[in-house]
């Protein structure tokens, strides 16, 4: 596991859970409005040992209850499953945040029991997804993903970031198809603070209302859906 930063508490990364965060460093897509992108290109900042993270964790039994992987891309680190069996032997609850690009490791983690809730973000309807992401994606991979989640996760919920130039209302729709009566959808306002492509600082965010109203038409495809970040 590569790991490049620790967020020693939240309330917010872990749906009713006293938590932490751990980054892990790298990921396969290259979506140009990345909030993390120090996780996508290396700033040559040292890495932080598992081993710490495990003792970290240790010492903080009784306390949190919850431990959130993100990244990055936690999915294509190769020891994931061996760092979560630690997490899971320490008593606590895990949740993994992905982009849905690696199915079969999903299923894996699953049908191990290894993890309590995942979060995967839909970066468009699956025409536009090569155009968002950037990188040669298997557009199927991320259909399977979404059908694993919703039928074997014990707690899931689907994210889609909403960027001006990259998503509008007819892919809003296209997207409630994909996740189709799924339990849970967030709509995620685009910030500009810091992005992998700095042309989007640029980008003038939606307005509240905008996203109000994308929130509405997924509410006719999934069972809850709200905004984040307004």
């Amino acid at each position: 596991m590569i790991i490049k930063g620790l967020q020693k508490f939240t309330l917010i990364d872990y749906p009713g859970k006293l938590a932490c965060t751990i980054f892990t460093f790298g990921c396969n897509f290259r979506c140009p409005y990345c909030q993390n992108p120090e996780l996508i290109i290396d700033d040559g900042k040292p890495s932080i040992s598992e081993a710490w993270i495990l003792n970290f964790l240790y010492e903080r039994k009784g306390f949190l209850d919850g431990v959130c992987i993100t990244g990055g891309e936690p999915t294509i680190q190769s020891r994931l499953l061996e760092f979560i069996k630690e997490l899971k032997r320490l008593g606590y609850n895990v949740k993994v945040d992905t982009n849905g690009s690696n199915p079969n490791l999903i299923m894996q983690m699953l049908q191990n029991k290894l993890v309590d809730f995942i979060a995967m973000d839909v970066k468009a309807p699956l025409e536009k997804y090569r155009e968002v992401v950037k990188t040669d994606i298997k557009e199927e991979l991320i259909k399977e993903s979404i059908k694993i989640i919703m039928d074997k996760a014990p707690e899931y919920e689907f994210r889609v970031t909403a960027v001006p130039s990259l998503i509008n209302e007819e892919d809003l729709h296209k997207i409630g198809e994909m996740v189709k009566g799924a339990k849970k959808m967030y709509i995620q306002q685009f910030r500009t603070e810091k992005t992998l492509d700095k042309h989007f600082k640029s980008i003038k965010p939606f307005t509240k209302e905008k996203l109000l109203m994308f929130r509405d038409i997924l509410k006719s495809y999934v069972n809850f859906c709200n905004v984040r970040g307004i």
